[in-house]
This record gives C-alpha cells, sequence and structure tokens, in this order.
C-alpha cells in the first residue's frame, strides 16, 4: 500500500468535486431538463443526481441525500418519472455536462492535460467499492463516455459519490442529524450559506434554528452560532473519519498520480470559477 501525505485525498477531492457540481448550478442543465418537461429546479435536482438508480421513490433519496426534507422530495418524487425517465434524464445530464464544460473550459476539454486527468481519476475510481455506497453503486454501472472532458467528469462523479456516501456513514456515528449536519457544517466557514440551504433543501428557518440549539445544548454551538472548541473538534474527526472511509482510490493511485491529479483539477476547477460556473453567495454564513 502507499503511503500519502496526511490528507493528500481529501485534498484531490476538494480539486476534483467541485467540477462534477458545475452541472447542477448551470443553464445547461436547466435548458436540458425544461425539454423533458421538467422546469421546478428541485424536480430537475433530484432527478438528475438520483437518475442512476432507476425510477426511486423519495425514501431512497431522502436516505442517500440525507439533508434534504422528505417532504420535499415527495413533492417531486415518484411524480417526476411520470414526466422525464431515467434513462432520459442521465443523457440530458451528460449534453449538460458536455455543454458546461465546454463553455467554461474552451479549448482545455480537448487538452493532453484532460486527457491525463481523465486517466488519473479513472485509475483513482477502480479501487472504489459498492457496499453501503448506493448513489456511488449506481453511477458505477454507468457507462464510462468517450470524450476526456465526459470521462474525466464520470470519474469526479464516482470519485464525489464515494467520499459522500462515506460522509454519511460518519454523520450517523457522530449523531448529527440531517439539519444538525448542515448547520454545523455552516459554522465552519465552508459550508453553504443558509439561505441558499433553506432554499433548496426544503428546511424553514424555525428547523434551522431548532437544529442550532440541539448543537448548543451538545456543547458544539456557542450563542453566536459559532463552533465550540468541542465543534471544531467533532467536524475535524468527521473529515478524518471520512478520509478513513474513502482512502481506498488515492491510496489506489498512489502519491504521484494523487499529486498530479490534484494540480490538474485545480487548474480546471480554477478556470471554472473564473468563467462563473458558481454563484458568488453561495458559500459562506449569511
Amino acid at each position: 500500500m502507499t503511503t500519502l501525505p496526511p490528507r493528500a485525498g481529501r485534498r484531490c477531492h476538494n480539486a476534483v468535486n467541485p467540477l462534477h457540481s458545475t452541472v447542477y448550478f448551470s443553464p445547461d442543465f436547466t435548458e436540458e431538463m425544461a425539454a423533458l418537461g421538467v422546469t421546478d429546479a428541485g424536480a430537475a435536482y433530484f432527478a438528475g443526481r438520483a437518475a442512476a438508480m432507476g425510477a426511486v421513490g423519495p425514501g431512497v433519496v431522502t436516505a442517500s441525500f440525507y439533508n434534504f426534507n422528505h417532504e420535499l422530495v415527495a413533492r417531486h418524487l415518484p411524480a417526476v418519472w411520470d414526466t422525464a425517465a431515467p434513462a432520459a434524464v442521465l443523457a440530458a445530464r451528460l449534453r449538460a455536462a458536455d455543454a458546461t464544460l465546454r463553455r467554461l473550459l474552451g479549448d482545455a476539454v480537448e487538452s493532453d492535460g484532460m486527457r491525463e486527468a481523465a486517466r488519473l481519476a479513472l485509475r483513482a475510481a477502480e479501487a472504489c467499492t459498492r457496499h453501503a455506497r448506493p448513489l456511488y453503486a449506481a453511477h458505477a454501472d454507468l457507462p464510462v463516455p468517450e470524450a476526456p472532458h465526459l470521462a474525466y467528469w464520470h470519474a469526479a462523479t464516482l470519485l464525489r459519490e464515494h467520499r459522500g456516501d462515506a460522509h454519511l456513514v460518519a454523520l450517523l456515528s457522530a449523531g448529527l442529524d440531517p439539519l444538525e449536519a448542515l448547520v454545523s457544517h455552516t459554522a465552519t466557514g465552508k459550508g453553504m450559506a443558509p439561505r441558499w440551504l433553506l432554499a433548496t433543501r426544503g428546511w424553514r428557518r424555525a428547523d434551522w434554528d431548532a437544529a442550532a440549539g440541539r448543537l448548543r445544548e451538545r456543547g458544539l454551538l456557542d450563542e453566536r452560532g459559532e463552533l465550540t472548541e468541542a465543534g471544531s473538534a467533532l467536524r475535524a474527526g468527521l473529515e478524518d473519519h471520512t478520509d478513513r472511509l474513502d482512502a481506498a482510490p488515492y491510496e489506489h493511485l498512489g502519491a504521484a498520480g494523487v499529486e498530479r491529479l490534484t494540480e490538474l483539477a485545480r487548474g480546471f476547477l480554477g478556470a471554472a470559477v473564473a468563467a462563473g460556473a458558481f454563484p458568488q453567495d453561495v458559500v459562506g454564513k449569511g
């Protein structure tokens, strides 16, 4: 087994993962889903991310997405599949990924660096495992696209969902319910701003405040909504736990491969951000 520098896998994930996420903020995805008849943003997101699992009901999505209000999920599922079948959604999502990456990255989608990144990311994904990882396992059953930028996007999806599924295990182990996970993550300064979360996850402000109250009772948040020492330690422990559960892909790729993939991914991500891939106020405590 290769010994990686501390948190090298996490740093690589943090560079690779956001490029997958660009699709869900993209007007190209909105247009593709609207062409299928899915015009509600929530329905489009649930369908787009869950389609690899088939025409699942709200319970499966609430369980595997973790931090969405079940009532919101049930408002859209399974009804969305009557409008757009999973296979059609997957095809639309891939078309949106193609258009989005070409718009954000320009000629880089055809570059030697993109081909190398795709090769490295797919190599890492060879060591991902399906057990207890429903979203990863569903996406792992999909074919790898031929175009290098789409192969890279597909591999980023696999690595994202592999770590994401592992993170849910860590959240459960830490005793954090869906909203407590969101509130405590936002308190780190790295999560989405509360107004974004409340608008997209189906929770009310009263729900958010109640979760913050539970965290205060556990000594994890102070009265200002900041993490206490215990809260910071818990969040750090969550990421360390997730790192351990998600180590295999990066150990398989090896230290040199992880370093190179991180370098390439940061370059693509920087270009995407500069091209306006994400709303400017999506992250923060506001």
